[in-house]
């Protein structure tokens, strides 16, 4: 069993409801849908964050509970298309974030062995997940480091 940075096992989850065709309920048009999906790229979210809003409120009034059943395309390929896509997938870019914090932390305080521990993990699975986008969503020649993870994590 393939157990990340834990001695845990993993929780099993509830899976989404297979389905076909997006609720009856639910029908706005799949333009609409792409365009609020990129209206929100621009005001700053991420593509989960814009799910949510999708979800919670809705276009014009009416939630769309999955965009990718409503459109045919997930919410990153929208992006794509309409040139509106991150620089960096949402995942290596928050295990960036995340590293970027703690290192900040341990300058502070050098004694924080378990933040020192997490730090580690943290940077090892950003090296991992770095290998595993490199050449389609990360430059050939992209390798992490706290400089590179800052500078990046400031321009945005």
């Amino acid at each position: 069993m393939a157990r990340m940075h834990t001695r845990r096992r993993g929780s099993s989850g509830s899976d989404k409801p297979t389905a076909d065709d997006p609720p009856e309920w639910s029908d706005v048009d799949a333009d609409d849908i792409e365009s609020r999906v990129v209206e929100l790229a621009e005001q700053g979210y991420d593509p989960s964050q814009i799910g949510m809003k999708l979800r919670d409120e809705g276009v014009t009034g009416t939630p769309v509970p999955d965009v990718k059943l409503a459109t045919g395309k997930k919410i990153t390929e929208i992006l794509e298309e309409n040139d509106a896509r991150s620089e960096f997938p949402e995942d290596l870019y928050n295990l960036m974030e995340r590293a970027v914090r703690l290192r900040e932390h341990i300058q502070q305080n050098p004694q924080d062995y378990q933040n020192k521990r997490a730090l580690q993990n943290t940077e090892s699975k950003v090296r991992r997940l770095v290998d595993y986008y490199r050449g389609d969503e990360v430059e050939p020649d992209f390798t992490y480091s706290y400089d590179v993870a800052k500078e990046i994590i400031d321009e945005e």
